[in-house]
């Protein structure tokens, strides 16, 4: 077991580093999110799993492999971010988040 120093906080669940390998790449395989989020390929497909029932995801089978679709609309299912959506989760943590803005590309190429 890592000791108290050495463990870094995180505010997202494994399922939430889970659904954003998902958003980011929907041709990923469960070995490379596994890799991405530190867990063992079991827990991956598990959580993959629990997001297709709680209907988060949709896997379309593409060949022997699977393509992830993110249902933007499914709620985040807890009473503290009633009214909020995957896609407004996924608005701020994912790679388009952190493009740079429209107007700050204009300001620096001023």
């Amino acid at each position: 077991m890592a000791n108290k120093s050495s463990r870094r906080l995180t505010l997202l669940s494994n399922h939430g580093h889970v659904l954003v390998c998902i958003a980011n790449d929907s041709d990923v395989r469960l070995r490379e999110i596994a890799e991405r989020v530190g867990i063992t390929n079991r827990s991956a497909f598990g959580i993959v799993d629990d997001l297709a029932r709680g209907g988060v995801i949709e896997r379309i089978k593409v060949g022997r492999s699977n393509r992830y679709r993110v249902n933007q609309a499914a709620p985040l299912g807890h009473d503290l971010v009633a009214g909020l959506t995957v896609g407004d989760l996924l608005a701020a943590v994912t790679d388009a988040a952190h493009a740079p803005l429209a107007s700050e590309v204009a300001a620096v190429s001023a």
